[in-house]
């Protein structure tokens, strides 16, 4: 049975999540309570005991049984920590790395996938500073449970009432299912810019950030594959347990590519390639001079071409940013390039273009079946495409989000 830490923190949706837990175990989970200690306020550890069968951690400096320190096995045990009903205050301590109790200590101890249900006063939930922990969470891969509408605890009316059990169950048990579900996939990621040099000081370039392939490679880590990414230049720090290739110009990346993708099963183009290299880069800098100047540019090596034509029975995902007519060119290029799925965004619409941590995209595959992704956390998206290859590898329809 899978193991699940139930994080349940002080509020009065604390009752919920005995229901949570209940439903977990009627759906094959095995579930341990981990409490804060406002959290026992309202429900008594003792509860938890006789429901999950197994002791409750509330306490950081109580030793197991067997003589091991809780927050250390317990994480290591985990398969999943989901945390619900989370407070204002435990969801801070997440974002900013404050282990003060038995709760946040497991949280920077697991490495298990982290799934929260945030509930509040509709105040607190909107609060800027709890927006921006959920920001800086899900930008971590922290799935988040969206809380709901109607009359709060405290008489009030809008966002904040603890999502309703069954949608948190659900959402558990996906990020479950995710969670080993490419370990047998080797992933090469491509992600960033390329700069093409005009002189030793100059250079041609684009505005990708990088931060949509990174994400790619962490998710397709975080859910079991061996990931190669070959990145061009960003200033982002390469994921830990993710062999790394730094380029810089489309031909270094071509080589890259070259040299990293005979293992790989399924690759996922998200580098933003440049289209031109200036023809004659000059050896020293150019010197300023009156009139116009003009700069003589040549086609770079089209390297998703190349991987579309060499393709055999490896999983080829490539990216369309566009500016208009986004699934006509998407789909063009899904084809043209031997692909078998291609994620359109277009990038002048509103938190989905270049440098943010948000994306809303298409999903479209060869068989004509179309999937569009709302705006969402760069992070959520990879999971979506790596939802979308897994299907594809099982030859089957990609199962609705929860």
């Amino acid at each position: 049975m899978p193991v699940v830490v139930l994080g349940v923190t002080g509020c009065i949706g604390a009752y919920k999540a005995c229901e949570v837990l209940r439903e977990l175990q009627r759906r094959g989970v095995d579930p341990h309570v981990v409490m804060t200690a406002a959290a026992t306020r309202f429900v008594s550890p003792l509860t938890f005991e006789a429901l999950s069968r197994h002791p409750v951690f509330h306490d950081q400096w109580a030793l197991g049984t067997s003589g091991e320190i809780r927050h250390i096995s317990l994480a290591d045990d985990a398969e999943l920590l989901l945390v619900a009903p989370a407070t204002a205050n435990i969801l801070g301590k997440f974002a900013r790395g404050i282990a003060d109790d038995a709760l946040s200590t497991l949280y920077l101890a697991t490495r298990a996938p982290v799934l929260v249900a945030p509930a509040m006063n509709v105040n607190m939930f909107e609060h800027e500073a709890v927006q921006e922990n959920l920001a800086t969470l899900r930008g971590r891969g922290v799935g988040v449970v969206e809380p709901g509408d109607g009359y709060l605890a405290c008489g009030w009316l809008g966002k904040g009432r603890l999502a309703e059990g069954e949608a948190i169950v659900e959402a558990a048990l996906a990020r479950l299912a995710r969670r080993r579900d490419l370990e047998r996939e080797t992933v090469l990621v491509t992600a960033g810019p390329t700069v093409e040099a005009i002189d030793p000081v100059r250079f041609v370039s684009n505005r990708s950030s990088g931060t949509m392939g990174y994400r790619l490679a962490e998710a397709a880590r975080d859910r079991g594959a061996r990931v190669i990414l070959v990145s061009g230049p960003t200033a982002l720090r390469a994921p830990h347990g993710v062999t790394f290739a730094g380029v810089r110009s489309a031909e270094e990346m071509k080589q890259a590519v070259a040299a990293h993708v005979g293992p790989a099963t399924v690759v996922i183009a998200a580098a933003a390639v440049s289209d031109y290299r200036p023809a004659k880069p000059s050896d020293s800098k150019l010197k300023k001079a009156e009139g116009p100047v003009r700069l003589e540019l040549v086609r770079t090596p089209d390297i998703l071409k190349g991987l579309g034509e060499a393709k055999g029975s490896r999983l080829l995902v490539g990216f369309a940013a566009e500016t208009e007519d986004l699934l006509e060119n998407a789909a063009r290029k899904l084809e043209a390039k031997n692909l078998d799925l291609i994620v359109a965004n277009d990038v002048t619409v509103r938190g989905a273009g270049f440098g943010g941590e948000t994306n809303a995209v298409v999903l479209l595959r060869r068989d004509g079946r179309r999937n569009a992704v709302p705006l969402a956390t760069k992070r959520e998206v990879a999971d979506r495409i790596l939802d979308e290859v897994v299907a594809l590898r099982a030859g089957a329809r990609v199962p609705a989000p929860v």
